[in-house]
């Protein structure tokens, strides 16, 4: 599918929100630049954040957790991790029990990206707009496309 720039990656993520439960990783592949932060924002807004969203490059770790969300999410940011001893104290498997996770650079993971993740690739195409590519599991069966 195609996104017409920035607000429509936003609206998208936004309807992605409606969907989500706890547990649910979101994996966002895409090269710099292709809208992964803003595709994160809207599901941060679709589940009732009304702050500040931005690239958690160098925290790692965004906690969204504020009166009125519908689910905690965490926002992670990969792209600076160099190992698998910094993935293991993020603590992302323990914060499944109860938020949803939406995961930039998620290929920093290897083999440990969950099989049940739901893949959105996005890159860049003429005037603005986003191709985005969906890799949609079986755990995701019957709970998509998005409304």
């Amino acid at each position: 599918m195609h996104l017409a720039g920035s607000e429509a990656t936003e609206d998208f993520g936004a309807r992605l929100a409606a969907l989500l439960i706890a547990g649910d990783v979101v994996a966002l592949f895409g090269e710099l630049g292709t809208g992964k932060t803003t595709l994160a924002r809207g599901i941060a807004r679709g589940l009732g954040f009304s702050g500040e969203v931005s690239s958690p490059t160098f925290p790692i770790v965004q906690i969204y957790d504020a009166p009125g969300m519908r689910l905690p999410l965490w926002h992670v940011d990969l792209y600076r991790v160099g190992g698998s001893d910094e993935l293991v104290e993020l603590g992302l498997e323990e914060a499944r029990f109860d938020s949803a996770l939406v995961i930039e650079w998620p290929e920093r993971l290897g083999s440990g990206l969950w099989a049940e993740a739901l893949r959105l690739e996005l890159s860049r195409v003429d005037d603005g707009q986003r191709a985005l590519t969906v890799t949609v599991p079986l755990a995701w069966e019957g709970r998509w496309p998005p409304p």
